[in-house]
């Protein structure tokens, strides 16, 4: 398997992910079982629907290796969530985290899919923030990206069209470079 940048991107996502799904875990109180539904659910979520809307082959369908990853960080977190001061203040931690690497990955498969920008930069806000959305609605929280005073939406939207910009910027440069 050739290792790409789009891949590193993936797995550090899906691992961030899985660790706030698995904190949210723990916070819900739920057994390893849970522990790895949520994690799982929060880290595949929005690159699964991504791909879906995308029609394109589900990531994880693809390379079972990230259900691996999540379920790991979910176990990881089950024997240790207990030492941390505050679950939730790491949990929003990782979330922040997480988006910074999901957005790009979003976009990152969209470009490579050749898609418009405006569906480029859906695709990066729904990667992004689309698995927090089903953990947060699974453990019975009101949505971090619906809380009011929260930038989670906004921040996955200034990402997706600063790598929409950086993108255009990168191809013109190139192009202005080979007539050269």
């Amino acid at each position: 398997m050739n290792f790409t940048l789009l891949d590193s991107l993936d797995y550090a996502s899906v691992l961030v992910f899985a660790l706030t799904g698995a904190l949210a875990a723990s916070r819900s109180q739920l057994d390893i079982v849970g522990f790895i539904f949520i994690a799982s659910l929060t880290a595949l979520g929005g690159g699964t629907l991504r791909d879906a809307l995308l029609h394109r082959e589900i990531f994880w369908v693809d390379d079972p290796l990230t259900l691996a990853v999540a379920t790991l960080a979910a176990v990881l977190v089950f024997f240790a969530a207990h030492l941390l001061e505050s679950r939730y203040r790491a949990l929003l931690w990782f979330d922040a985290a997480a988006l910074a690497v999901a957005v790009p990955a979003g976009v990152a498969v969209a470009l490579a899919e050749g898609q418009s920008w405006p569906i480029v930069i859906v695709m990066g806000v729904i990667t992004g923030s689309m698995g927090g959305l089903l953990r947060d609605v699974v453990c019975n929280e009101v949505p971090l990206i619906l809380k009011q005073g929260e930038l989670y939406a906004t921040c996955a939207l200034a990402g997706s069209i600063d790598w929409c910009r950086m993108s255009a910027a990168v191809t013109t440069v190139k192009a202005f470079q080979s007539r050269l």
